[in-house]
């Protein structure tokens, strides 16, 4: 009999983490409170993503939806982009810290992108879109900002890509900076994704937030900027690469006209902003949006066409704008309602930034060993090997020289390699975490 995968939580499971999910502080990222509501979302995020793939997800928003947790994990997505922009960098600035293990503030780091990858699991339905509220502005706010990196970074040619050799550093710190600079990157590409099944769904929200999309934010300008320069594409030593399923890959010549999932959002989103009659109702067509709304026809190619048939409709709404000057936008006397989340976070804690810092240090950045030894048995229940390789999209990779690998370290059974040689050359980096879970595994074992 062939062996089946890990299984999804059962549904007493599924509800009793959900009920369990709540608002944290600032102040406790890396707590033991706050490592409790990680491990929560961690394997909602799995459960996620393995009922998706067995279109059994209806529990898991159904759960999320009565229990009302939708604001609560766009409180905890915000409250941690906050933490990695104002504390993370007083951090890697304190001379005299030298943590023994980096992993606890590598946990706190990857919060962020397991809210955001269950957010993107999720908001494809509807009624999680409505039930976030009030939220959905500070939701809204949080992808322009991701959008708006993005769209940096490719302006500039920048592209993210963490090499083997980077990891070879001699600073943990520095490694792990460079780490957060990957997941930044990973996490902005799923914000386009939530903020696609948002605009999916225009027709039913609020008023404020379709002002906050179309005018305060100008997204469609901005979704032009994502199509013109494709972040998620480069060229490298004469090859084009694309960023698909986390990671960069070389795309063959009969590949290269293809249009990715991240391509596709983007289209989708523009054709929700700009096809739907609410929209143009309050969309501003001035002489600027209208230039720059016309550069999408350069790209609307029969072969484009054919792989997204709904953009006709766009290639026609663009070819009459170009002859015509849409009226200006009604406006509407409305009381128009504003995000709070950041604004309250930041308020709170303003002049507060590097006292947060030492005390976390100090508290939770500093762990002994035996705590480290405990943490480490928690991290082993949440991080199941079995339910990370299910749902890893890709063969394992040498930790060193970066190739598809075979070998797996025999004592954690969590580092792999190509060869032994790579093994040996890892070894002096990998040997404490190494001894740490071994030992763990070791006593997870023991009946």
């Amino acid at each position: 009999m062939a062996a089946t995968g890990p299984a999804p939580l059962l549904p007493a499971e599924a509800e009793a983490l959900v009920r369990a999910l709540q608002g944290t502080e600032l102040r406790d990222a890396g707590g033991q409170g706050w490592l409790q509501q990680h491990e929560c979302v961690e394997k909602l995020n799995m459960h996620a993503i393995l009922s998706a793939s067995a279109g059994q997800e209806q529990l898991l928003t159904e759960l999320l939806v009565t229990y009302a947790k939708i604001p609560v994990l766009i409180g905890e997505l915000i409250s941690v982009e906050i933490w990695k922009h104002k504390i993370f960098p007083v951090l890697c600035q304190l001379e005299d810290f030298k943590p023994r293990s980096t992993f606890p503030i590598y946990v706190v780091l990857h919060h962020e992108a397991s809210i955001i990858n269950l957010l993107e699991t999720v908001f494809f339905y509807k009624e999680i879109c409505e039930s976030a509220e009030d939220s959905i502005l500070d939701l809204i706010d949080y992808c322009h900002r991701k959008l708006t990196l993005l769209a940096a970074r490719s302006i500039n040619g920048q592209t993210v890509e963490l090499r083997p050799e980077d990891l070879a550093s001699p600073s943990s710190m520095q490694e792990l900076q460079k780490q957060a600079e990957t997941m930044e990157f990973e996490i902005s590409l799923k914000a386009l994704s939530v903020l696609r099944f948002i605009t999916d769904q225009v027709e039913s929200l609020p008023l404020s937030a379709l002002t906050r999309m179309l005018n305060t934010h100008n997204l469609p300008c901005l979704l032009v900027e994502l199509v013109e320069h494709c972040p998620w594409s480069c060229r490298e030593a004469g090859k084009l690469k694309k960023f698909e399923n986390g990671a960069w890959h070389v795309v063959p010549p009969e590949d290269q006209v293809k249009m990715t999932k991240l391509d596709g959002q983007v289209w989708l989103a523009l054709l929700n902003l700009l096809l739907s009659p609410e929209c143009q109702r309050k969309y501003r067509f001035d002489g600027f949006n209208k230039s720059q709304l016309l550069k999408l026809r350069a790209f609307l190619t029969d072969v484009l066409i054919d792989q997204l048939p709904n953009l006709v409709e766009m290639q026609r709404f663009l070819s009459h704008l170009a002859v015509t000057e849409p009226a200006p936008p009604k406006k509407d006397l409305v009381l128009e309602q504003v995000p709070v989340i950041w604004d309250h976070i930041l308020k709170k804690n303003a002049g507060k930034w590097e006292a947060i810092a030492k005390h976390q240090v100090k508290r939770v950045f500093s762990p002994t060993e035996e705590e480290l030894k405990l943490q480490a048995r928690r991290w082993a229940q949440t991080y199941s090997l079995d339910m990370m390789e299910a749902l890893a999209p890709d063969k394992p990779r040498c930790r060193v020289c970066g190739v598809v690998a075979a070998k797996r370290c025999s004592r954690c059974r969590n580092e792999w390699y190509c060869t032994r040689a790579c093994q040996v050359q890892h070894w002096q980096k990998h040997k404490a975490a190494c001894n740490l879970m071994a030992g763990e595994l070791r006593r997870a074992d023991d009946p």
